[in-house]
């Protein structure tokens, strides 16, 4: 596959066209309502902010796919942006792979190497937006129709101390249990009444590897990926890895009592039980991997995985199952939640911010507020073989995520079923936002943490948290 996706659209234009054609006059004849006109250009209906008779020419870059992903998938991505550059003729894109890690993030942005429009995640946003690193888009956000549908709750995390916008949220998920359902056939558990207890998890875990002799239970512990899953552990039992007291001040609290407990049970499950392998330096892509492979029983992840295990793992729909994370009876017991956020690059011109916008309203928002946008999307991807239907957490208030999925049923292709027992009982589970100071410094200093647990039998996890804990206070304190 070519490195630049939106390359292969240049060089086939007039196949691109007639595709988009073909999709709308498709769209126009199965489905009551819009006109094959307002299909073709769906997912940019009339809400762009800088819509205007005459615009000058401009050419901006944008976070296309991760390197790796189908054919199919770049397929969607490039009938989109068809469709954007008919509706709004005077931009050009160019589309760019991009996957976001912390080491070739930071690298790259350093470099000067970015997109004009790319991703990050939650977690980045604050601090990018105090080093200025960030473009203030707030007047071009609020001007968009559905500026004050978003979830709060969410839009607070590409928001600066003062509520100016710098990054508008994409996605967001709630950490879940993902767990491979022919594996829990093969070892005589039901796939239908997946665990509930982290007891039950490590059981179940045991069960699949005795049987199996894969796997019960995975986690990661490399690219900051260990310190993350760690804090979700932490959260679902009630811990905390930080406070904040009522003058800002910031204390690392990585070595409480919850995070001691979750330790525990990696090290009981991977050197009393034997559940977890022989695979200790997972990150994300990798577990993703092998889970796809028939190697895992059960690993935590976001709730949105099935979309990136379709695209780049060639996952059996039949083996996936996910089921919420179960929560400690401590009142403080919750899901870590996190997400996406859509940024324009600090080196743009104006006239580029406003097509940064337009695209960010067209390629991620139209789909998750509007009819016509939200239909557009799923037959495109319908139509290129890519979910339609994952579980995810409103961008916008719980109404209008309702109502979207509502006009997407008839083309929703995942197995929502082995999904419902997330979907029916996230809802009702208390939702915790990552750590919002130096998070990404502070999952770095745990991943060793994880890391030794897993391959020390003799492993001093008092001793280690505390040194990790030592280690990020010296970062906050320097602020």
């Amino acid at each position: 596959m070519a490195a630049k996706p939106y390359r292969r659209l240049k060089a086939l234009a007039m196949v691109a066209t007639a595709i988009v054609t073909v999709s709308a006059c498709s769209v126009a004849t199965t489905t009551p309502g819009p006109s094959a006109a307002d299909v073709a250009g769906a997912a940019g209906a009339a809400s762009s902010p800088s819509a205007a008779p005459t615009h000058k020419p401009v050419t901006i870059s944008v976070a296309s796919l991760r390197p790796g992903s189908t054919q199919d998938a770049f397929d969607a991505f490039n009938l989109q942006v068809s469709q954007f550059e008919a509706k709004h003729p005077w931009i050009t894109i160019d589309g760019q792979e991009y996957n976001w890690t912390a080491p070739t993030f930071t690298a790259a942005l350093a470099a000067g190497t970015l997109p004009d429009v790319y991703t990050i995640p939650f977690t980045d946003g604050k601090g990018l937006i105090q080093q200025g690193q960030l473009v203030n888009i707030d007047a071009r956000v609020r001007a968009l129709p559905y500026a004050d549908k978003f979830n709060p709750n969410v839009l607070v995390n590409g928001e600066d101390a003062a509520g100016k916008i710098y990054a508008v949220p994409t996605q967001a998920y709630g950490m879940g249990l993902t767990y491979n359902r022919t594996l829990f056939t093969q070892a005589g558990l039901d796939p239908n009444t997946p665990p509930t207890t982290w007891d039950e998890v490590r059981a179940d875990a045991k069960i699949i590897a005795d049987k199996t002799h894969v796997a019960g239970f995975s986690q990661m512990a490399t690219q900051n990926t260990g310190g993350w899953q760690l804090t979700t552990l932490t959260y679902a039992l009630g811990g905390r890895m930080e406070t904040t007291d009522k003058d800002g001040k910031v204390t690392a609290t990585l070595d409480n009592p919850q995070t001691k407990q979750a330790l525990q049970m990696l090290k009981d499950m991977r050197w009393t039980d034997n559940s977890m392998g022989a695979t200790f330096d997972y990150n994300w892509g990798t577990i993703n991997q092998d889970f796809c492979a028939g190697q895992i029983g059960m690993f935590v992840g976001g709730s949105d995985l099935y979309t990136t295990m379709v695209q780049n793992d060639n996952l059996t729909p039949a083996d996936y199952g996910l089921t919420t994370i179960p929560l400690a009876s401590d009142p403080n017991a919750g899901v870590l939640g996190g997400g996406t956020l859509a940024t324009v690059n600090v080196a743009t011109n104006e006239d580029q911010r406003d097509a940064a916008v337009d695209w960010i309203d067209f390629y991620y928002m139209n789909k998750l507020n509007t009819q016509d946008g939200a239909v557009a999307d799923a037959k495109a991807l319908a139509a290129n073989k890519q979910p339609v239907g994952v579980p995810s957490l409103p961008i916008f208030d719980k109404a209008t995520y309702d109502e979207s999925q509502a006009w997407i049923k008839a083309d929703i292709n995942v197995p929502t079923a082995q999904m419902a027992s997330f979907t029916s009982g996230i809802f009702g589970q208390a939702l915790v936002n990552e750590p919002t100071a130096n998070t990404q410094d502070l999952y770095a200093a745990l991943d060793p943490v994880v890391q030794a647990v897993l391959t020390d039998k003799n492993a001093d996890i008092d001793a280690l948290l505390g040194a990790a804990n030592t280690q990020v206070q010296a970062i906050l304190d320097k602020g």
